[in-house]
């Protein structure tokens, strides 16, 4: 069972960690009190077995005081339980944080104490330095964008290898029909042979045996996919690196029904055999 408990400096950004920690399989809990994180590590230990408690990360706000034995004691117990937990520490730089606070017209928690928003924050991170202390993991999320910040969450606490990290979707469809709008790569293939023009073919699909042999009887075919593939390999690890959850390609031909259908079906093959959890669509194939 992995359990991870994230603090740190307000805007720092600890419920945006609690939620990337959510899209890698975590049951996530915000703003969770201290006296209860022992309580709800024995429920999830107890439901661990089923495999739905497998992975927790909680947010729990410690910013009301200068002291944290509560927090320490709860620490101390979870260790009694044998629950190997983690601490991550969210922090960021004074400035980066004002600038956080002033962007989204949000009210730091400890101005509502008298603090000016520059003392707040100066206050909050002298008050919270033992907490920074006892910490598993600091990430620092100044000058990081939500992508990096996912990724060295990723690196932290990812599910292994790169390629379990990233859902990879490849999709055909037809340019008269337009572009997929959740595209991010797309490649056109209107430039290869059209089977459309084959009287015996033009009612068949690019997943037909004769619509592929008579593609795959080129050589232009040949090439542009291994290129393709050896683009996909360099790319791939580097988007799962970068910290990118999904990626969605979109392989278009005229029509969306031969080409880019035996295109988009060679290219998921590959994908999958270098390890990628994707998916095959065709977008227009029955239009």
């Amino acid at each position: 069972m992995e359990f991870i408990i994230i603090s740190g400096l307000s805007g720092a950004g600890k419920s945006s960690a609690a939620s990337f920690l959510e899209d890698l399989g975590f049951y996530c809990v915000d703003n969770l009190p201290v006296a209860l994180i022992t309580s709800f590590a024995g429920l999830c230990m107890a439901g661990a077995g089923t495999g739905k408690y497998s992975r927790v990360a909680l947010v729990t706000d410690i910013r009301g005081g200068q002291t944290f034995d509560e927090l320490f004691q709860a620490l101390d117990e979870l260790t009694a339980m044998k629950l190997d937990y983690q601490l991550l520490f969210v922090e960021a730089s004074d400035e980066v944080i004002i600038k956080r606070y002033k962007e989204t017209r949000h009210n730091h928690p400890l101005c509502r104490q008298g603090y000016s928003l520059p003392e707040a924050v100066q206050f909050e991170r002298t008050a919270l330095e033992p907490v920074r202390r006892r910490a598993s993991h600091i990430l620092n999320s100044t000058g990081l964008n939500l992508s990096k910040f996912r990724g060295e969450l990723l690196r932290l606490f990812g599910m292994g290898a790169p390629n379990e990290a990233i859902t990879v979707s490849v999709t055909s469809f037809g340019f008269k029909y337009g572009i997929p709008i959740d595209a991010d790569l797309v490649f056109d293939v209107r430039f290869l042979p059209n089977p459309y023009y084959i009287p015996e073919l033009k009612e068949c699909t690019g997943l037909e045996e004769d619509v592929w042999a008579f593609l795959f009887g080129y050589r232009q075919t040949h090439e542009f996919l291994r290129h393709l593939e050896e683009l996909l390999a360099f790319l791939l690890p580097q988007y799962a690196e970068e910290g990118k959850a999904s990626l969605v390609i979109a392989i278009g031909c005229t029509g969306g029904h031969h080409r880019s259908v035996a295109m988009a079906h060679a290219v998921t093959d590959f994908i999958r055999q270098k390890g990628y959890s994707v998916e095959e669509q065709h977008r227009d194939i029955s239009r």
